[in-house]
């Protein structure tokens, strides 16, 4: 009995040692680089974010869209000008984790957790100036 309960407090120790890093602050304004794939082709938009909006550079078009922080790890992203019925529609975004120049995040559309989707963002600058 007390071996199987050290063995036990020693999974629980080591498992306790891992924790996610999530700098989550770092990622609240800047330019960045989202890369995905659309019917088979890579497309790669860029954007710039500052705490209450959000520019994306996509296909020679341009974007913008408010944000709303519903904690450091999460926001609601809602386009300004949407030109479809989809595009009315605002995304909840929750960062999973943080790197040295890149988080991971899941997304959907509010209201529908059934399609939850994964991504990648790279963060190329920490200025929201475009040179």
């Amino acid at each position: 009995m007390k071996f199987k309960l050290s063995v036990l407090l020693i999974i629980l120790s080591t498992l306790s040692c891992y924790k996610i890093e999530r700098n989550c602050l770092d990622y609240h304004t800047g330019i960045f680089e989202f890369n995905s794939v659309i019917k088979g082709d890579s497309i790669t938009s860029r954007f710039k974010r500052t705490e209450n909006f959000e520019i994306e550079f996509y296909n020679g078009e341009i974007d913008s869209s408010r944000i709303k922080w519903l904690s450091p790890c999460e926001f609601i992203v809602t386009k300004i000008k949407p030109i479809s019925n989809q595009d009315k529609k605002p995304i909840n975004i929750r960062i999973l984790s943080t790197g040295s120049n890149s988080y991971n995040f899941e997304y959907h559309i509010v209201g529908n957790r059934k399609n939850i989707m994964r991504g990648t963002v790279k963060k190329l600058k920490d200025s929201v100036l475009l040179n």
